[in-house]
């Protein structure tokens, strides 16, 4: 069960990642679209599972290699706007969403003629 603050942090946490993605993207993401699913974070507020769904590039992968490498500087950034809010700035962990596709997938078996 997640508490309240750990709530709190995580809709904090989604919002200015998004936002990262969002001014940074034509820099330091090649123009992909970067989307913040979900934000979930541990009891302790010291890490968090970043969730994301990633559009309009040609090569996903290497997309979610350059965020994963680039993880230390998206953290550092994060740590100049919430600073003030929160005492550490949590480790960040980022994942593949990829629940759009399985989306896609299931609807794709029910449309298939029998």
């Amino acid at each position: 069960m997640e508490s309240v603050r750990q709530s709190k942090v995580a809709k904090l946490l989604q919002k200015e990642l998004a936002e990262i993605f969002r001014a940074n993207a034509k820099t330091m993401f090649n123009n992909g679209f970067i989307t913040v699913t979900i934000v979930r974070v541990s009891s302790d507020l010291s890490s968090a599972k970043i969730y994301l769904s990633i559009m309009a590039t040609q090569d996903v992968d290497a997309l979610f290699k350059s965020i994963n490498d680039q993880k230390q500087h998206i953290r550092k950034i994060l740590g100049f706007s919430i600073g003030k809010q929160v005492r550490v700035v949590p480790e960040l962990n980022f994942f593949i969403d990829d629940s759009y596709d399985y989306a896609e997938k299931i609807n794709a078996i029910f449309n298939k003629p029998i």
